[in-house]
This record gives structure tokens, sequence and C-alpha cells, in this order.
């Protein structure tokens, strides 16, 4: 499922667009678990300058999917999708759990500006967790591509030994 999101995110990134509103309620799922990215209605083409980010000004955005900058100063790009992304690969992982709990947005912000990022799901492998914690990192460039996830999640696939370990085993 992680894959199939990936492919559709990497196929957006590469066309020029930036998704804005990636999360698991926006994955259409099929019966044989194939996934495809939907609702559009906040997605921007990149204009063809250097940094291939959006800027946005006003309205709402969905503050618990949303990486550091967009909320800070509403610069939207690929990387900030990649946050995003990897916040839906925790709602995967967590099998739907609402990402940050009850924590309210506004110490949802505080909490992310602070270091803090979500634990890993109970029985998530090592390697998914660590993936999803460079993708959050606060610096934007220094996230991966959606290529590059799409790469590492072909290896895990091509080797999935490398899964093995939980969080759970690695804590005890």
């Amino acid at each position: 499922m992680l894959r199939g999101i990936a492919v559709g995110m990497t196929y957006l990134s590469d066309m020029g667009y930036v998704h804005r509103d990636l999360a698991a309620r926006n994955i259409l799922v099929d019966d044989n678990l194939v996934c495809k990215v939907s609702d559009f209605g906040m997605s921007r083409v990149l204009e063809d300058d250097s940094e291939l980010a959006y800027t946005a000004t006003g309205g709402k955005i969905p503050i618990r999917w949303t990486a550091p900058e967009a909320i800070a100063y509403g610069k939207f790009s690929s990387a900030s999708d990649v946050w995003s992304y990897a916040i839906v690969m925790w709602e995967v992982m967590s099998y739907g759990e609402r990402p940050y709990w009850e924590m309210s947005n506004q110490d949802v912000i505080l909490s992310i500006e602070e270091g803090y990022r979500l634990p890993a799901p109970i029985g998530c492998p090592v390697t998914l967790h660590q993936l999803m914690l460079h993708c959050w990192q606060k610096e934007y460039s220094q996230r991966p591509s959606f290529n590059n996830v799409l790469s590492f999640l072909d290896k895990l696939i091509i080797n999935p030994s490398s899964m093995i370990t939980l969080v759970n085993d690695a804590l005890r």
C-alpha cells in the first residue's frame, strides 16, 4: 500500500505538482489493496523557478499532515508532500490512528517545532519508522525525494528480511 502511494506521489512530483493535502483520507483503496492518490482540490502546479515551491496565502491547511515550512511560511513543495507522505505511512502502520492523537493543532505545531516526532506504531518495522523520521527532517532540503522513497521501498520489498526487526523488539 505504501509503495502504491509513493508511486502516485512520485508521478505527481515528476509532473511538477504539489498535492498539499496528502492524507490517508485522500487515498482510494480497491479490493486488491491497490492505492490511488485522490482529492486534488488543494493541488497546484509548481512554477518553473529554481526552488520549485508554491507559496500559499490564507485558507485552511491540515495541520497534522503539513510540514513546518508550509505551516509557518505557506511554502509548499514536493518536500512538504514528502513530510505528509510520512504521516500517511504512520496512519497506515497504526491502522488508522489519528496523528498526534488528541493534541490541539497549536500543541502539534509547538511540539514539532521543539523536535517531537510521532513514535513508531506498535509492530512497525524499525526501517519504516526510520524512513518516516527521515521524511520528517525539519530542514526540507534534507528530506528524501519521492524517487528516493520509492527506491527505498522497492529495496525493502526485494529484501523483506531487512524489515524483520520491529520497533517493539528494538526497545526490549
